[in-house]
């Protein structure tokens, strides 16, 4: 059973409608906020104040994690449940014909997608593990798919969200033996602003897609093996 959640990534989209989600589940959230200005999320802990707590953090910064996590440590002794669901697009138009391409944004890219996941949990493996859940669920996407890869561009998303699946492997060799578990989850096409406009033409919203990714992250025990589960809100395995 889910009691303390931590989602990254919380402002708005996905993550704020999996914040709302646990919250109808009676969990305890932490949710991590990137933006500096009020908004719905702060609109939501006035709603639940002693169930939700909004945590400044950037994924991508080492000292904004360990703040953090530091906060987070004074109110809860176990996590059962670490939602990694902050990130960003980046250019997702130039390919290796063009001259400009911007190396630094891409690694900027990588920093949060997939090393900005890996602090997060890192940060929090103690609280973590001492839980009765032990459940990692990182919102990954097609992208990350070597298998499925058509794409000719998209550059720093789809190598980030690869590692991010790598990172996942490893982890979840490492912390099965002690109950551990590791889900990846591709969430579809949601209507998000990632792209710096809303896409509105999108398959889901995020707040249909964020009930089927909570129904995956409830049947965890299907999903339990040797290796994490790559699935997507549907529970569909995807290819690696």
């Amino acid at each position: 059973m889910i009691k303390t959640a931590c989602v990254t990534g919380a402002d708005r989209g996905i993550g704020l409608e999996l914040v709302k989600r646990l919250l109808e589940r009676g969990c305890k959230v932490f949710a991590g906020k990137y933006a500096s200005a009020r908004g719905a999320l702060d609109e939501l802990r006035e709603e639940h104040p002693d169930r939700l707590s909004v945590i400044p953090l950037d994924i991508g910064s080492d000292a904004s994690v360990r703040q953090a996590a530091s906060q987070i440590a004074e109110s809860a002794a176990a996590i059962d449940l670490i939602v990694n669901n902050a990130g960003i697009l980046g250019d997702i138009e130039r390919t290796v014909y063009d001259e400009d391409l911007d190396f630094d944004e891409m690694l900027q890219v990588f920093n949060v997608n997939a090393l900005g996941a890996f602090r997060v949990v890192h940060a929090l493996l103690k609280p973590l593990m001492r839980s009765e859940g032990k459940l990692i669920a990182n919102i990954s996407s097609e992208a990350g798919s070597i298998g499925a890869a058509k794409r000719t561009n998209w550059y720093g998303y789809c190598m980030s969200k690869a590692a991010l699946n790598m990172q996942a492997v490893l982890l979840h060799n490492q912390l099965r033996e002690q109950g551990g578990q590791v889900l990846l989850i591709h969430p579809g096409w949601v209507q998000t602003q990632m792209r710096g406009h809303l896409d509105a033409g999108a398959t889901y919203t995020p707040e249909q897609a964020s009930v089927h990714i909570m129904d995956v992250i409830a049947d965890r025990e299907r999903y339990r093996g040797d290796k994490p589960a790559f699935v997507d809100l549907l529970g569909r395995p995807y290819p690696w």
